[in-house]
């Protein structure tokens, strides 16, 4: 009988990877702290940097598609990245569940747009389009951002709402999950769409139940609370408008400036 899937660890006192150490903290809204030894940077949305000590060195992280593109798509405008040895934490923000996944070199995963937290340097960091209507009216979005290890080891940790669970497809295994449902998933999971129709009576073809349908081999995640509209967190309403236009800064009137015209 396969098998169900797995909560991820909520806490995490010593997790390490190449150039760095991180841990896993907080009951409610989780925070990851990362040391860093100078030799490996970690990149980051601007807005979900926590804290820092002064002498910690930030730059901008190259991207590989314009700004043009990037603001249609409703994705971050710049990332930003620690340079230098030294601790800095990071929080998303929102209640949920904080996971460390970890890639070896020619892996890669693909996560739900809004909902990546930080990535290590060796990383490389891309972003597509997912088509169809599941997607389209109850995924929340219309992106993914993608991360590949291409040479290296590298760690990519991300935000889930409630809790993250797990599940380890087998090669031709299948599971269905609610859109909103689902956080991640290996580059060798496909993704499809299910939708079941309904007849209840007067309401005959009116009722429908949609689902992603995921299919291994490889790691699938799932959050156990619906996701919310990136809205809220981009700043077109909702609680997370202060904190994205504080942490923008002279940028964000920049680029406001900038679409005005």
């Amino acid at each position: 009988m396969p098998t169900a899937p797995q909560i991820l660890p909520t806490q995490i006192t010593e997790g390490t990877a190449p150039g760095l150490r991180y841990r896993l903290e907080g009951e409610l809204v989780p925070v990851l702290h990362v040391a860093l030894d100078g030799r490996v940077p970690v990149y980051f949305e601007h807005h979900v940097l926590l804290w820092k000590y002064p002498e910690m060195q930030l730059g901008l992280h190259p991207l590989k598609k314009g700004l043009k593109r990037r603001v249609m798509g409703g994705m971050p405008l710049l990332l930003l990245e620690a340079q230098s040895a030294g601790e800095l934490a990071f929080s998303r923000d929102a209640p949920g569940h904080i996971a460390a996944l970890h890639l070896q070199a020619g892996d890669g995963i693909v996560v739900r747009e809004h909902q990546f937290l930080a990535a290590t340097g060796g990383v490389e960091y891309d972003y597509s389009r997912m088509k169809g209507f599941a997607n389209m009216m109850y995924g929340g979005g219309f992106f993914v951002d993608e991360f590949f290890a291409a040479d290296q080891e590298g760690v990519v940790w991300v935000h889930g709402y409630g809790n993250v669970f797990e599940k380890l497809l087998e090669p031709g295994e299948t599971i269905d999950i609610e859109p909103g449902g689902w956080l991640f998933r290996d580059h060798s999971v496909q993704m499809s769409q299910e939708v079941y129709g309904f007849k209840p009576g007067m309401l005959s073809g009116s009722g429908q139940l949609v689902f992603n349908r995921f299919t291994g081999p490889g790691r699938v995640g799932l959050q156990s609370a619906y996701y919310h509209p990136p809205g809220e967190e981009t700043g077109a309403g909702g609680g997370g408008t202060g904190q994205q236009i504080g942490g923008g800064g002279l940028l964000g009137g920049i680029v406001g400036g900038l679409l005005d015209n």
